[in-house]
């Protein structure tokens, strides 16, 4: 197999746009490494240039040992699944998994064996002798993956290949691109603006934005410890609450949002004692607001109230909009208790789950870890 390493890569078009800026990371071999953001940030971008359907501006692209810069793309051992599986129409299943064998000048034989053993790991050998147009999604996709497969790459590389699925085909699709990672034990890369996808597929995750990687870790890592309000938002769902206000001691440390005041336990005075006076970020979780007193009052929490904006029933939860004068916040409860929309009720927040970010550039302002050692 092979790793992937990229040394301060940057691609510009036309000399105006920068695309992907000074990115730096290694995929180790065997390894599952998922580049996820929102549209616009450069993921398929590394991706094609990893795969040499763009050109590399400044910075050098490595599989294993050699620098693949000026390679094209058939020479690198290199297999890539798009997005609209770019299969062709007039060809059958068959043809066109064999197609790029052909072009190899492998023997019949070895074309035969290796289609049949990519279709049985898939589960399309009934699907063989159709074209694409009697094809659903699904088996489009997996026609997709095995042509990569017949390959025998190096390094496979998938350009969002569930995004034109429904809901529940997705879900058993990532399941199914897993179970082939561990079935092939072969690097990958895929690239995803669900962050869904990434949490449960990546055995690491390249977070960007903006051309930038702002962190790469794995999915708890990321989860619990996030670099900066970014990546603290864009990792969960729903996402992270952001509550601007300012952190003063009165008797102990407040944060002030101007609606309502959280008392902050004096224990967490060596986190946050640069930061008095100064106007912050605090991050908190939607799982984290609690109505269940009996659990929180347990923990370190603090009681709050506030009106309820609207409330979502999820079946197992319940999502609660929780409105203050300048934030509306969720809330992920559990359905015993459903409060009515327009009504006043009080909520724990967990104050061992809290983040604070720099309110003008989004830098967390200290470490978790610091955080947690404070309890």
């Amino acid at each position: 197999m092979a790793y992937v390493e990229l040394k301060s890569v940057t691609k510009k078009f036309d000399s105006a746009v920068t695309a992907v800026d000074n990115s730096s990371f290694i995929i180790n071999d065997k390894e599952f490494v998922v580049l996820v953001g929102p549209s616009g940030c450069g993921k398929s971008t590394t991706l094609r240039m990893i795969a040499g359907l763009d050109t590399v501006t400044e910075g050098e692209i490595y599989i294993d040992d050699m620098l693949v810069n000026d390679i094209p793309p058939k020479d690198r051992d290199i297999a890539m699944v798009f997005q609209n599986y770019a299969l062709y129409p007039h060809m059958t299943v068959y043809q066109n998994m064999a197609f790029g064998l052909k072009l190899r000048k492998f023997t019949k034989k070895e074309i035969d064996a290796r289609v049949r053993e990519a279709a049985e790991i898939l589960e399309i050998e009934n699907l063989l002798d159709r074209k694409p147009k009697a094809l659903s999604g699904g088996q489009r996709q997996r026609v997709a993956v095995g042509r990569a497969i017949v390959r025998k790459p190096k390094v496979f590389l998938f350009d969002e290949p569930l995004s034109n699925l429904d809901a529940k085909l997705r879900v058993q699709m990532r399941t199914e691109i897993s179970k082939l990672h561990q079935r092939l034990e072969t690097t990958m890369i895929y690239v995803t603006h669900d962050q869904m996808e990434a949490m449960t597929m990546g055995d690491r995750i390249v977070i960007m934005k903006d051309g930038l990687v702002h962190q790469i870790d794995s999915p708890l890592n990321l989860y619990h410890t996030p670099k900066n309000q970014f990546v603290a938002g864009f990792i969960g769902s729903p996402s992270m609450n952001f509550i601007t206000g300012k952190l003063t001691f009165e008797n102990g440390f407040v944060f002030d949002e101007g609606t309502f005041r959280l008392e902050i336990p004096i224990k967490y005075r060596v986190a946050l004692q640069d930061h008095l006076n100064k106007k912050i970020v605090l991050g908190i979780r939607p799982e984290n607001i609690n109505n269940n007193m009996k659990s929180s009052r347990e923990s370190h929490s603090s009681l709050l109230k506030f009106h309820v904006d609207v409330v979502e029933l999820m079946g197992n939860e319940i999502f609660v909009y929780l409105k203050t004068k300048y934030h509306l916040l969720i809330a992920r409860m559990k359905p015993e208790n459903i409060p009515n929309v327009g009504e006043e009720i009080e909520v724990m927040f967990d104050l061992q789950k809290l983040y604070f970010f720099d309110a003008n550039i989004g830098d967390i302002l200290f470490n978790r870890v610091d955080w947690t050692e404070c309890n």
